[in-house]
């Protein structure tokens, strides 16, 4: 078994196990005797099950991205919003075969806030492609605000998904249209949201920069922000 396919066989080993049974309740043993490899074999690609799930982020953001960028054909010509739609919808479409994996993972997140952060930060770092992927500028700060805001959005949606058995994703598709609707800043204007993120920055055509302390900047986002 080479070391990319051990790393395969450990992934859909432990998403095997994700739905099975929480995430608390996976050990590296576990999912070693699951795709039948050693330890010692297993060490070589992952040191915790939270190397696991980054891995699993990380294949997602692949398959997302394998499938076109901004020029993409079904991209073509539309504004910030659409694209981003269909990235999304993408996104979802690259974890339908890992849903009861990911339903497992979001009642986990519920139980245990350190493990919903974690999600939030690898969701955060999966959302700065996403929205590479969909054209929108995700560098510096401005970039920064996006994924962050993304990743609590895309949370959002990812539980109307869990419940949505309707094979065309209806109420999927219509919760992620409203709520990218709503957070139509994060696409467009950055600079109005970057102003008040940082309010010692000054705000265009103004002489004087607001007095609030630094650490109050970032906005306020609900942990559990999931793949």
């Amino acid at each position: 078994m080479t070391s990319e396919t051990t790393r395969d066989a450990c992934l859909r080993s432990f998403l095997a196990l994700l739905a099975e049974r929480p995430f608390a309740r996976i050990a590296l043993g576990d999912v070693a005797e699951r795709c039948g490899v050693s330890l010692a074999q297993m060490r070589a690609s992952f040191a915790s099950p939270l190397d696991l799930l980054a891995a699993f982020f990380r294949a997602t953001d692949r398959h997302v991205l394998s499938e076109g960028g901004p020029d993409a054909e079904e991209l073509a010509g539309e504004g910030p919003k659409e694209r981003l739609f269909e990235v999304l919808m993408r996104r979802l479409d690259a974890l339908e075969p890992h849903k009861e994996a990911v339903r497992s993972l979001n009642r986990s997140a519920r139980l245990d806030p350190l493990l919903a952060l974690h999600l939030l930060r690898l969701s955060e770092g999966s959302q700065r492609w996403m929205l590479a992927s969909a054209g929108i500028d995700c560098t510096g700060l401005a970039g920064s605000i996006r994924a962050k805001g993304l990743a609590v959005l895309f949370a959002r949606v990812l539980g109307v998904w869990l419940e949505d058995e309707d094979p065309g994703l209806a109420r999927t598709m219509a919760a992620l249209d409203q709520e990218l609707a709503r957070g139509a800043k994060l696409l467009g204007m950055l600079d109005d949201v970057a102003s008040i993120a940082v309010p010692w920055r000054k705000r265009p055509g103004s002489a004087a920069s607001r007095e609030t302390a630094p650490d109050a900047a970032p906005a306020a986002c609900e942990p559990g922000g999931l793949t």
